[in-house]
């Protein structure tokens, strides 16, 4: 062959090579959901851009352009709002700011709960973390003896009422009070554990962790040792804890170039699955069916009343099915993360809820009887930690609490009772009687005229904002104010207990619609034509490149305006406070 024929090869091959890399990298754009939550890194690239800026006193009242009389209503109630929690929580509110400087965690939920621009005008009392020292039923209590009925749920862990975990926790210490903090020996109840982990899980062996997050550290270590391979797979939107492997957007300052974010429902992503070979394992949060390819609701985020969520379950049943034959297919580890809906969707967690079997399922929250454990559950083959013909290569992962002796024994008074025949036939009608009382709810509202409407996966409630609005964050004040005791995430998830009778939950009800009624009487809820979601996220848009391109702050249009908001009714400004009306 001549010297120019193997140019013309070398070139042509050359070009074959670029054009198929080039086409496996199309093919994983296109399995990628098209918001900055589908692309990890430029989230985290456009997150640095982004300045803080915040609205002075008048622009904290107006930032939807109110006119002057709404305004002053609005000025009226938070003073109100502010003197009556000051006045009912004095204790509490002592206690918390007090802690503001010295845990972290107190100082970012302070700093997260409402939307950034609001936050230095809002006073402290609204935003300072709770504080509690007793439940009981279905209520918590704080320094001040003000009793709420608790929506909070404990970040998942409260799945049959706070009496029942401290009964759980009761016995289990007692049964193994006399081995103390022993730790590295295992208490004998750890096998009557392991057993119904097993039956639950439908997997072969268990190990311990200290917490969920650990549980899915361990489950994709273990998936990449035994396959050989580099990446994971998780959905947009997805969370599966806080560590970098899991995390490559918004909060993780490390960059990842091991993770795939691909996007719910999409046969592009099937397609990534089927044809690339560095896939070890995908990641399923189960509650991410709630609201696909969308980030955890949470008020912080309520710039605009565009929150949704879009529950199929028959959808997202047929789409795991065709996600396990690829998984099944091309040697790829379905991990369900079951650490929030574990024991909670029912007795099977996620699994016996959709009908999937996974290869490794991981627990938390409530299983350990109200005191902390990460579990994970898999396959003989993927949880084995070394390989015999190679004594050195080994996955190697403990943790010094790993199978407490108390926890054991909480866990252990935890699965049994669950297995009882009046919990079991709680499981059973469970997902209908969450459904039929989200409706009544929803008939409530709409009887009431309230612009919000209440969307659920079982027992897991979300707040849906019916109007446009730049102030939805503060019903959270509100019902806190009618005794509702909310997460720092707000809204967005309200997390409910199996306890919580129909009686019960018309109590609720009640509190939430008056507090809604309030709200709507002070004017937050306030409409005029020019109010719509995009224009909202137009003028925060517009707000973030003033503050960051201050010379050209003069020369943007201001979509909110009070003027411009006089000129989309067509009535000058001294007639324009006639439009004003509650949502």
């Amino acid at each position: 062959m001549s010297q120019s024929n193997l140019v013309y090869l070398l070139v042509i091959s050359t070009g074959v090579l670029l054009l198929y890399k080039l086409s496996v990298r199309l093919q994983l754009s296109k399995a990628k959901h098209p918001s900055l939550r589908g692309h990890s890194k430029w989230s985290r690239r456009v997150a640095r851009f982004i300045p803080f800026f915040s609205y002075d006193a008048e622009r904290f009242y107006n930032s939807d352009g109110a006119p002057p009389k709404v305004v002053a209503q609005r000025r009226q109630a938070i003073k109100q709002l502010q003197g009556h929690i000051e006045s009912c929580c004095p204790q509490t509110l002592s206690h918390s700011k007090n802690l503001e400087n010295s845990i972290s965690d107190v100082r970012f939920t302070s700093h997260y709960r409402i939307p950034f621009p609001y936050r230095n005008q809002l006073a402290p009392c609204f935003t300072l973390s709770s504080i509690a020292q007793e439940t009981k039923g279905l209520k918590v209590c704080d320094l001040d003896g003000n009793w709420r009925y608790d929506l909070s749920g404990s970040y998942g862990v409260n799945v049959f009422g706070y009496d029942f975990y401290k009964e759980c926790m009761e016995e289990g210490i007692a049964q193994t009070k006399q081995l103390g903090p022993v730790l590295g020996a295992y208490h004998p109840l750890i096998s009557e554990n392991v057993a119904m982990i097993k039956a639950v899980s439908g997997l072969d062996e268990v190990s311990f962790h200290m917490s969920g997050t650990e549980a899915v550290m361990q489950a994709v270590r273990l998936a990449r040792y035994h396959t050989g391979k580099t990446h994971l797979v998780r959905f947009c939107g997805a969370y599966h804890g806080w560590w970098d492997g899991v995390q490559p957007g918004i909060g993780n300052t490390r960059v990842t170039h091991d993770v795939y974010t691909l996007a719910d429902y999409s046969e592009h992503s099937l397609r990534v699955l089927r044809s690339r070979k560095d896939i070890a394992c995908v990641l399923i949060n189960p509650l991410q069916a709630f609201h696909p390819n969308a980030d955890a609701p949470s008020d912080a985020a309520l710039v605009a009343s565009d929150r949704s969520t879009h529950f199929d379950k028959p959808r997202y049943v047929a789409w795991l099915k065709q996600l396990r034959q690829v998984c099944s297919e091309h040697k790829i580890v379905l991990i369900f993360d079951e650490v929030f809906t574990g024991f909670r969707l029912s007795y099977r967690g996620a699994q016996g809820y959709y009908g999937i079997q996974a290869d490794m399922v991981t627990y938390g929250k409530t299983l350990g009887g109200g005191l902390p454990i990460g579990v994970l559950t898999g396959t003989h083959a993927l949880m084995k930690r070394f390989q015999d013909d190679r004594p050195v290569n080994v996955s190697f992962a403990r943790g010094t609490f790993n199978s407490h002796p108390y926890v054991m024994g909480a866990m252990n008074v935890f699965l049994k009772r669950i297995q009882g025949p009046e919990i079991q036939a709680q499981y059973a009608q469970s997902e209908a009687l969450w459904n039929q009382r989200v409706e009544h709810f929803n008939r409530r509202l709409n009887q009431e005229n309230l612009p919000i409407q209440i969307s659920n996966i079982h027992s897991i409630l979300s707040v849906i904002y019916t109007l446009p609005s730049r102030y939805n964050w503060m019903l959270q004040f509100y019902l806190k104010n009618n005794g509702i005791e909310l997460s720092w995430t707000g809204t967005g998830r309200l997390i409910m207990s199996f306890n919580f009778t129909d009686e019960d939950f018309a109590q609720v009800i009640d509190c939430f619609i008056n507090a809604a009624k309030q709200m709507q009487e002070d004017q937050w809820w306030w409409q005029s034509p020019a109010l719509t979601n995009k224009r909202i996220k137009r003028q925060f848009l517009m707000d973030m490149l003033g503050t960051k391109y201050p010379i050209i702050a003069t020369l943007l249009p201001k979509p909110l305006s009070v003027s411009t908001v006089s000129d989309a009714t067509g009535l000058p400004p001294s007639e324009e406070s006639n439009l004003t009306k509650a949502g």
